[in-house]
């Protein structure tokens, strides 16, 4: 299988592009824009052909480039069927499967930093029949767990309590399983990242305090606790990655 990160340090955000060589089929996720062009590069000189773009959710704290990526290689643009977008895309529902030869994708939805996010359980079968890496997104990082109040304060404790079961799930994987999250220190997304882009399920059940035994109320209250004010640039993000104008209202329903 081949696995690329792609780290940008002053934001503290990651993208991925992994595959199989043998049949030539990859897939990217939560493409930053300065991984485009060495995706594109990877590809080019693998032979690869890229068969899905993924985003685990939407974006607020850069602008996306994964709808640039899609339309350069040809590849679905996909999230979760939820996502606010304003532009045709690839939905993605709980248990779908991406095909990328020996390399499967299992898509989880796993609310709660945001009522959009996905995971992706990645299996490379000719290693194993089970998971050797999980993307997680912004739902579990290396040290914390993803904020739930950027994507709309009034509504932080019902994504913290959806965070809840997401993190359940995710922290039930078995310990060598590979974590790959889309943020780490430098990102707002969490209060308490690592500096280190990776870590394993085994490793972050016992170090990260979000995954410590707690009730549901519990962890409600330690993750809506102590939280920094957002980024007055993120609204304007969210709008861009939506497909929406910058300075576009976003309508209400009574």
């Amino acid at each position: 299988m081949l696995f690329r990160q792609y780290l940008q340090p002053e934001t503290g955000c990651a993208s991925y592009l992994f595959g199989c060589t043998g049949t030539a089929r990859a897939v990217a996720v939560d493409v930053l824009p300065n991984a485009v062009r060495p995706m594109l590069d990877i590809l080019d000189l693998s032979g690869m052909h890229c068969v899905a773009v993924v985003e685990t959710h939407l974006q607020a704290d850069h602008v996306s480039a994964g709808r640039d990526l899609a339309a350069r290689t040809g590849a679905p643009y996909v999230a979760h069927h939820a996502a606010p977008l304003a532009f045709p895309f690839a939905a993605a529902h709980n248990g779908d499967r991406i095909d990328a030869g020996n390399v499967q994708v299992t898509i989880w939805e796993t609310p709660g930093h945001s009522d959009d996010s996905l995971a992706l359980l990645v299996t490379d079968r000719t290693r194993a029949d089970e998971p050797w890496v999980v993307l997680t997104g912004d739902t579990l990082l290396v040290g914390d767990a993803g904020r739930p109040d950027l994507h709309g304060e009034a509504n932080a404790a019902q994504l913290a309590s959806m965070l809840y079961d997401s993190l359940q799930r995710l922290s039930a994987l078995p310990d060598y399983v590979a974590v790959y999250p889309s943020h780490f220190a430098g990102s707002v997304c969490g209060r308490a990242l690592s500096a280190t882009p990776a870590s394993t399920i085994g490793f972050e059940r016992r170090h990260n305090a979000a995954l410590a035994p707690r009730t549901r109320e519990e962890l409600i209250r330690f993750m809506l606790h102590d939280l920094p004010e957002e980024p007055p640039d993120f609204a304007r993000m969210r709008l861009v990655n939506r497909g929406l104008p910058p300075a576009a209202t976003v309508p209400t329903t009574a």
